[in-house]
């Protein structure tokens, strides 16, 4: 099959012509550059009237012949994704041919499933709007994470132009950062969850106060001292955020049970964030596989690519049925071209655990010890591992005390990360999803929230379960709070984590609010649908 592919869902104008038999791509791109600042929408559309024409004339310059004609139909910006189509409605009609409308989120992702080979991976989408972790479970890609206020690639560009850096900025902060030392900023994971504004906030904060000559922060990391360098708070920059990505894919990793890990998006260009992920792999022994830059910017050629898995699966649009969604969520996209399989795969008890957080040995008690890890920054990781450790010894008692099953513990020790606890329950929740066993765990949260602290990563993996029993264990990122917000954050989490793992999702999303219902306070389940709501591209 041989596919022109056409994108433009906001600064690249861009077209392609993909041969399935040969996989050959050939991509012609004419990106927009905004004379200062950042993304002018209006700008943005005139270029792409201007562009779309041209790109898509020297393509078919070198095209044999065109089978299907496939567009980017969100998410983008309103303007430039109805150019786009207007000229991909016009041509699959003058060459008769059928129309495919592509999400631009999914064929990031699956243009790095088709580079790598892999079978069903978890993906992390590191782009300019977005950031998500995505995986393949009941027919659709499930956001098992994403980021909860602004992409990361405008995060990183809204941190340059406030230096007044000319777009794009992350390849400056890049370039910068090679000079740089590490100075703690705010870093913020809950959960598969994670949010940039207050680390944004805090960088803008640290160099543009008069300097005092001294490095002295806080040991929280909530705060930084004024008047760094801006090479040093570069460098920390890609540090935290980059180490907050590789985190949260690590701990999808854990959740499902995969072993294999494909980037995109155009942030995915970043050297750094590319090494953290590859040592974080390997050190799981997982696989890594990232698309060479031409796939990872935005471009045509990852539309045209996932244009002929639709096509070959019948999933065409009519003409008058074509119209582009600017906030088109990947996790809405029916995945027609994959089968029935699922990223989640059984999980069993072995001696040895490779966790997220920790190595988990499993004998008469549990020692879980939260080794370093390679690809996070020294000082970041060694605060990290100290104050989870020190986390779930707490919280882990205290949980007990308000009477939540929760394992007995032994032993701590917070310098070398290591804590001992009872072993309880003969499986993870994972190996047994049901809608009562969600439900019990509903009212363990409610009694959590009513003490007045969340658990922090309340999934599947971190429920143990016997046949008398719901246990809650690894409280590493709970911490106190009476906030609403913050307790359903904590719901909201378990429910996205239940999405990528069960198979009756929502009769068991159900019995799990019935049960928080029971116990806990109905504004909190209020709560939760706003949150619901604020995913990106809402």
């Amino acid at each position: 099959m041989r596919v022109l592919g056409i994108e433009g869902t906001a600064w690249a104008a861009s077209a392609a012509y993909f041969d399935s038999e040969t996989d050959g791509v050939l991509i012609d791109s004419d990106p927009y550059q905004p004379g200062s600042g950042g993304i002018h929408p209006r700008e943005a559309a005139e270029h792409m009237s201007e562009a779309i024409p041209r790109v898509i004339e020297r393509v078919l310059s070198e095209a044999d012949q065109v089978d299907v004609v496939a567009f980017s139909r969100g998410p983008g910006l309103g303007p430039c994704l109805r150019i786009v189509a207007s000229a991909a409605r016009a041509l699959a009609q003058s060459l008769d041919v059928p129309l495919v409308g592509v999400n631009h989120m999914v064929a990031h992702l699956e243009i790095g499933r088709h580079r790598s080979g892999f079978t069903n991976p978890v993906c992390l989408n590191a782009s300019g709007a977005n950031a998500h972790v995505l995986g393949y479970h009941n027919g659709r890609y499930q956001v098992l994470g994403e980021t909860m206020d602004t992409g990361v690639g405008n995060a990183l560009d809204k941190f340059a132009r406030h230096l007044d850096w000319s777009h794009p900025g992350g390849p400056k902060i890049e370039d910068r950062a090679k000079d740089g030392e590490y100075v703690p900023l705010p870093y913020v994971v809950k959960g598969m969850d994670f949010s940039f504004s207050g680390i944004m906030s805090a960088a803008k904060d640290a160099v543009e106060a008069p300097s005092t000559g001294n490095r002295n922060s806080s040991s929280s990391g909530d705060a930084v001292d004024s008047g760094e360098r801006i090479e040093d708070v570069c460098f920390s920059l890609q540090e935290t955020v980059f180490a907050m990505l590789a985190e949260v894919s690590e701990r999808a990793l854990s959740l499902t049970g995969s072993d294999e890990l494909v980037l995109g998006g155009g942030v995915g260009q970043n050297a750094r964030l590319r090494g953290m992920l590859a040592e974080m792999c390997d050190a799981r022994g997982a696989s890594f596989h990232a698309p060479e830059p031409r796939f990872l910017r935005d471009n045509a050629g990852m539309i045209a690519v996932l244009g002929a898995k639709m096509a070959t699966a019948g999933d065409t649009l009519p003409i008058e049925e074509s119209r582009v969604d600017p906030n088109f969520r990947p996790d809405e996209v029916d995945v027609t071209w994959r089968g029935g399989e699922s990223v989640s795969r059984p999980t069993t008890d072995a001696e040895e655990v490779i966790g997220a957080e920790a190595v988990v040995d499993l004998g008469e008690d549990v020692s879980k010890r939260r080794r370093p890890k390679r690809y996070r920054h020294p000082d970041l990781d060694a605060r990290l591992r100290r104050e989870r450790t020190a986390s779930e010894a707490r919280l882990t008692s205290l949980a007990r005390r308000e009477g939540v099953p929760t394992p007995t513990v032994r032993d701590v020790d917070l310098r070398e990360g290591t804590i001992v606890l009872e072993r309880v329950g003969r499986a993870d929740l994972s190996a047994g999803i049901t809608p009562e066993r969600v439900r019990e765990l509903g009212g363990h949260l409610a009694t959590l929230h009513g003490a007045g602290f969340v658990h922090g990563d309340p999934t599947p993996r971190n429920v143990r379960i016997s046949p008398e029993r719901t246990y809650c264990i690894d409280f590493g990122l709970g911490y106190h709070t009476d906030e609403t917000e913050d307790h359903a954050m904590d719901l909201h989490v378990f429910e996205r984590s239940l999405a990528g793992t069960a198979a009756a999702f929502e009769v068991c999303r159900a019995a799990f609010e019935a049960g928080y219902r029971e116990a806990g306070d109905e504004a909190v389940l209020d709560r939760l649908r706003e949150i619901e709501g604020r995913g990106r591209y809402r």
